[in-house]
């Protein structure tokens, strides 16, 4: 990884907030995301992605790059699944920012229990699919046609990573 400063990798906190909603703005566009992401206020960011709810790579005292994660349903009989995302600073990307934090994700949620991490990702973000794959996702799905983007249709494709083989 580049920098000769060590990495720190933790759970959000309140005050990480605002860098990640410029990260967010910086990393999530039409090649990215079925739209760009851009928060109104920072309340409305807090009660979408409380603090806790992302792991966050620090280096430098600066924030470049999360993973963030969510229980897919509020029901009882998907508890065992967690839903992600991840963004890396582009100044950062292909440094293995990314890897680390996908690491401590599944570190994470193995000791919370969890079985499955599950993620969304665009079809044309082909850098993205090979980066899940490297980190041990399968495609479990494909919607076809699902977003139209600048006259486009592009597909979503489901992944997902087990953290037990002995699924149910």
């Amino acid at each position: 990884m580049s920098g000769s400063q060590a990495w720190t990798v933790r759970l959000s906190e309140l005050k990480d907030a605002s860098e990640i909603m410029m990260l967010d703005e910086l990393v999530w566009n039409e090649r990215t995301a079925p739209a760009p992401l851009s928060w109104g206020s920072r309340g409305e960011f807090l009660r979408h992605a409380p603090p806790g709810s992302q792991l966050v790579a620090v280096q430098k005292n600066i924030l470049r790059g999360y993973i963030g994660f969510q229980p897919p349903t509020s029901l009882v009989s998907n508890s065992h699944v967690l839903s992600i995302h991840i963004a890396v600073h582009p100044s950062c990307q292909r440094e293995g920012v990314g890897s680390l934090l996908m690491h401590a994700m599944k570190e994470l949620a193995a000791s919370r229990g969890v079985r499955k991490l599950s993620l969304r990702v665009l079809s044309c973000n082909t850098g993205a699919i090979a980066f899940y794959r490297k980190n041990g996702f399968v495609k479990e799905g494909r919607l076809a046609a699902e977003y139209c983007i600048s006259g486009t249709f592009i597909d979503d494709i489901i992944m997902a990573h087990h953290l037990k083989n002995d699924r149910p």
